[in-house]
């Protein structure tokens, strides 16, 4: 009897042994399962304050992200570049998914290098789409574009759509050459429009209502912002045709099921409490189709920018 209780007690301990032995050796070698991180990054161009840019955006990336993949795996990125050619060249890496921008930067990234294609409109400041106008002072003898020849016309800024590119690339279209030049008061040639740069609308405005140049170029939504006073000592001589306040592109290679559903997350966004609190904090009232559909707008974009007798 002792014998079988000896030999029992034995078979029980090496069993239990082999289990443990069995169980311990599954799970040393068992690799924890991880779900993998599906990144989605929005690109921007400025020259200055990247860090609080990025950050700024950071909630809205990290909205489309959620939205676009599982929440617990998805991480939204925001990647801020200094030019347009850096912009072009993360897309056509695939290190850049989409990005927003005016309607020049827009062109220049998608049909200059190829990099990206357009989904939809931003509806940046509440305003849909914009042109240009080109104002003078109401008391001067420039009533017609071709006064202009022999005289200065103030851009805003090197790098604004509307106050630029725009009216730049309209003037050029109308058969205008033009040349920048260095001082306010410079020799223009006769055939030829000479011009500077503002930086600000006050500078603009007050250039122009001082005479120190002959015509100013300007959103209409900046006009409209201008109090009664000043507008009534402008004339405006010409305006642009409209153009979308703000852009979003995609890079060309993102799966279409993915731009699929990027494009309808983000019309969306206005449908829920988050989205319109994020909308509100990058000044969008919404996103929407293309007006005309995304053939139709690249057209616009290169009958508008494209010039070959671009100076």
């Amino acid at each position: 009897m002792k014998r079988r209780t000896l030999t029992f007690s034995t078979a029980l301990a090496a069993m239990t042994f082999l289990l443990c032995a069995e169980l311990g050796s599954g799970a040393a070698g068992q690799t924890p399962v991880r779900n993998e991180v599906k990144t989605v990054t929005l690109g921007l161009v400025s020259e200055v304050n990247q860090k609080e840019i990025a950050e700024h955006f950071r909630d809205f990336a990290r909205y489309v992200a959620r939205k676009l993949y599982a929440p617990t795996d998805a991480e939204g990125n925001v990647a801020i570049t200094a030019t347009l050619p850096e912009l072009a060249k993360l897309l056509t890496q695939n290190k850049v998914d989409f990005f927003m921008e005016s309607p020049y930067p827009t062109y220049v990234v998608n049909q200059v290098h190829g990099a990206a294609k357009l989904l939809l409109r931003r509806w940046k400041g509440g305003k849909p789409e914009y042109r240009s106008l080109i104002a003078t002072h109401k008391d001067s003898n420039t009533s017609r574009l071709q006064d202009l020849r022999g005289k200065i016309i103030a851009f805003e800024d090197p790098e604004s759509t509307s106050g630029y590119f725009l009216p730049k690339f309209f003037l050029q279209r109308n058969g205008f050459k033009l040349s920048q030049v260095a001082p306010e008061n410079a020799k223009v040639p006769t055939t030829e429009i000479g011009y500077v740069f503002g930086k600000t609308q006050d500078n603009l405005i007050g250039w122009l209502l001082s005479k120190q140049v002959a015509a100013v170029a300007l959103s209409d939504d900046d006009y409209a912002a201008l109090d009664n006073q000043r507008k009534a000592n402008l004339n405006i001589l010409a305006q642009t045709e409209l153009l979308p306040r703000h852009l979003v592109s995609v890079r060309k290679n993102l799966a279409p099921e993915l731009i699929e559903r990027l494009g309808r997350i983000l019309q969306s966004m206005n449908e829920d409490d988050e989205g319109r609190k994020i909308l509100r904090s990058i000044d969008t009232t919404q996103f929407d189709v293309l007006p005309g559909g995304e053939e139709v707008m690249r057209r616009r974009l290169l009958d508008t920018f494209h010039s070959p007798a671009k100076k």
